[in-house]
Formats: structure tokens, C-alpha cells, sequence
């Protein structure tokens, strides 16, 4: 019954949201790698409302996408104060010099009322400053609970209307024993909204999460054995997909159709291939050495994995078929955890130092590296933001292992856990 409710739980969210498009023209602006932030007005909403939920619900929605944008790296906020200098908002008559006036380039509008059966109703209209032209507009019709949701959406229809990829609706899963045992739970990109998803008396780990946010790949003990299993979260219904020896490290394929994985099936730790469904398995490696730890290019074309057929841990680059294996890391003993970004033009990957685990980016067309991690502690398992700008990991730096989540950077890292041990981070995209 407490599966049931999970279920439940998801469609109420993403089945009772109403969203309207505005009829006026929408215009996309495209924007490109290393340009600056682009200033963004967001001024208190208009409530057209008296009543104390409406208002309430108003400020979290106005509290959140803020967040959210500051989040991006994609828009910088102009300051509130400067919104002192100004006459105040009238979304009839907008005075496009006065928010020029204070460095803003894009303006939004939200304005926030209740339908007569109580319903909560956010209009968000967003505008080029310099023009004064309407850039898109979105009505979103729901209940208070929603307000988050609501706010993310409004985040992402922002991402869309600038050329890139939403982020704020996307999910990540990992593994936490906070209720005793190892399972598999997910949670909002911000940390919110923290739910479990598996009901075990066993281990349940290394979850990765299918594109479209509706299945969960696992390895689970439930057998007395690591077998993989697929989990679709809306109907409850649990696919054996790999049974035979040990597997682990699932990675889906772009389009949400084959998991590509590590199995002992053969005697040795080698890369499969299957169908989601469990059918047409394939093995793509041959060799006396653990092969692990798959990865899927954003391509579908490539896998990137972990290989001591070297003589350590060591990163390689494979086609989807397991041909033109190529090695792309140098140096040290230790490369493991390969995640392909988004972009395909990154791969983030943990390397052991002197006993100590860290987060590193390797740039493929430059075969430059960046050291993410610098804590004296164990960081591991790296997984993608849906708009390549954001890393999730986990970490004992606190002393218990929590999940964190950071810039490309390395700037802006915060943890997004606290109860138990959360570890394995998968962010779909």
C-alpha cells in the first residue's frame, strides 16, 4: 500500500497541472557558451487575491523560480533594490526605460489569482526590456501544493525561450539508508520533494534513471544475488532484465530504449548491451580484464567505460557496437566512474590520488583536465545536469555520506541531503 501511494502521489502532481500557452507569438533567443549572464527583473507578483493561501503561495512561487534563476548560470538577478529606483510595476502600461534604466534586460511579469473552485492561478509574461517586445507567456492552473512544480515549469519554459535545455523539472534517484536499508529514492533537482521508490528488506543501488523520468534501472539483492532490475515508477510494475551472475552499473541509451551494463555472466566483468524489456542481450567486450562501468554518449553512438586492461583502472572510449576502443586517460593508478555530459564534449570521472577520491572534467576536444573536488575527503559517483552547467556527487566531507551538488566550475556546491547515508547520484537528461 505504501508503493501504491508513491504512485499516486505522482500522478496527482503531474496529472492536475494545468498549463496554458499565451496566444501572442513566442520568440526563441538563442544564447552561446561564455557569454555573460543575462540580467533578469523578477519584481514582486501582482496578487489579485485577499485570500491568505493565494498570497502565500504567490511569494513561494516568486521565492523558488528566483532560486531557480540564480541557480542557472544561465541569468543573473538584478538586485531588489534597485526596483526603489522605479516607478512601480503596472503590467497595463510597462515602462520599458525605467527597467532599462536599472541594467535589466529581460523583465518578468507574474501575476497570481484563484479560480472560483479555489484554484491557484500563476500568468507569467515575460519580456525583452530594450525592445519592449513580448518574448512567450504561460498560465499554470493548480492547487497550492503545486507552487514548486508551477515555479520550476515557469524556470524551464525560461531555459527553452533562450536555447537551452530545462533543468528545474528534472529528477535525480540515488541510494539511502535512512530508513535502515539501502534503497532507491528520488528527489527534485534542488533537493526537495525526497521520495522512495523501492520496498526491500535487502540492498537496492546504483539506480539510473530513464530519459523520459518514468523508469529506474537497479541492481538489487532480492535474489541473494545482484541481479539488474527495471522499475517503472508510474505503474509500479519491477522487469528482471539481467539474472545470471553479477550486474551492475546500468546506463540508458538517449533514446530510453537499451541499458548498457557490467555483468559477471560470462565468468568476467564485461559491458552488455540489452532492450529495456530484458530482451536481445549482447555482449560488447572480450577480454581477461574487469571491464565497467558503461556510460552512453549523448550521441547514442558511444560508450565510455572502465577498464584495467592496462594494468589499472583506466577510462575508455568505445563504439556502441564495442568496436575502436580507444583509451583516453593518462597517468595515475585510479580513473573510475565515467558520466558523458549532456553536451558530449565532457567527461566527468573520479581519480584516487594519495588515498584521496576527487571529481575530475576531462575536456575532449581540448584533453585538458579540471579537478572539480579539493576536500580531503571521498567524492565519487558524478552524474550531469540535463544543461551540462551542474554536477551531483557524493561526499563524506561532512563525515556521513551525503549528496552534493555543484557547478562545472566547481563553484556554488551545496548539499542537497542530510538524513542517513545518500551515496550513487543519477541525474537524467
Amino acid at each position: 500500500m505504501r508503493i501504491f501511494k508513491v504512485y499516486l502521489s505522482f500522478i496527482v502532481i503531474f496529472g492536475f497541472l494545468a498549463i496554458v500557452a499565451f496566444n501572442q507569438q513566442e520568440v526563441v533567443i538563442r544564447i552561446k557558451g561564455g557569454m555573460p549572464a543575462i540580467p533578469v527583473a523578477l519584481p514582486k507578483f501582482i496578487i489579485h487575491s485577499d485570500n491568505p493561501k493565494i498570497i502565500k503561495a504567490a511569494k513561494e512561487i516568486h521565492d523558488v523560480l528566483k532560486a531557480d534563476l540564480k541557480f542557472s548560470r544561465v541569468f543573473e538577478l538584478v538586485p531588489e533594490e534597485f526596483y526603489s529606483y522605479i516607478k512601480l510595476l503596472d503590467p497595463n502600461n510597462i515602462l520599458f526605460k525605467d527597467w532599462e534604466s536599472i541594467q535589466s534586460n529581460v523583465l518578468i511579469v507574474g501575476e497570481v489569482s484563484s479560480s472560483k473552485d479555489n484554484k491557484l492561478i500563476f500568468t507569467g509574461s515575460v519580456y525583452d526590456v530594450r525592445s519592449g517586445r513580448f518574448i512567450f507567456g504561460k498560465k499554470y492552473r493548480g492547487s497550492s501544493n503545486l507552487v514548486r512544480l508551477i515555479a520550476h515549469k515557469m524556470a524551464d519554459e525560461m531555459m527553452k525561450a533562450f536555447g537551452e535545455k530545462p533543468v528545474f523539472t528534472s529528477k535525480i534517484v540515488f541510494v539511502s539508508d535512512r530508513d535502515g536499508n539501502p534503497e532507491i529514492y528520488m528527489m527534485d533537482y534542488d533537493g526537495y520533494n525526497q521520495i522512495r521508490l523501492t520496498f526491500n528488506d535487502v540492498i537496492d543501488t546504483l539506480p539510473a534513471l530513464s530519459p523520459d523520468r518514468t523508469k529506474v534501472a537497479y541492481t538489487s539483492y532480492r535474489r541473494a544475488n545482484p541481479d539488474l532490475f527495471v522499475f517503472h515508477i508510474y505503474t509500479g510494475k519491477t522487469i528482471p532484465i539481467s539474472t545470471k551472475g553479477a550486474n551492475y552499473a546500468p546506463s540508458w541509451s538517449p533514446d530510453g530504449k537499451k541499458l548498457v551494463f557490467c555483468s559477471s555472466r560470462s565468468g568476467n566483468h564485461e559491458i552488455y548491451i540489452v532492450d529495456e524489456d530484458g530482451k536481445n542481450l549482447r555482449r560488447l567486450t572480450f577480454n581477461k580484464a574487469i571491464d565497467t562501468s558503461p556510460d552512453w554518449s549523448p550521441t547514442g553512438r558511444e560508450i565510455v567505460f572502465t577498464s584495467d586492461r592496462s594494468g589499472s583502472p583506466q577510462l575508455y572510449i568505445m563504439d556502441a557496437e564495442g568496436t575502436n576502443v580507444r583509451k583516453i586517460s593518462y597517468g595515475g593508478t585510479y580513473h573510475d566512474s565515467p558520466s558523458w555530459s549532456p553536451n558530449g564534449d565532457k567527461i566527468a570521472y573520479v581519480s584516487r590520488v594519495e588515498n584521496r577520491f576527487d571529481i575530475y572534467v576531462l575536456d575532449l576536444r581540448t584533453n585538458e583536465i579540471f579537478k572539480l573536488t579539493e576536500n580531503n575527503a571521498r567524492n565519487e559517483n558524478p552524474s550531469w545536469s540535463p544543461d551540462g552547467r551542474h554536477i551531483v556527487y557524493s561526499s563524506n566531507v561532512s563525515g556521513t555520506i551525503q549528496i552534493y551538488i555543484t557547478d562545472y566550475d566547481g563553484k556554488n556546491t551545496r548539499v542537497l541531503t542530510s538524513k542517513g547515508n545518500n551515496k550513487m547520484p543519477d541525474w537524467s537528461y
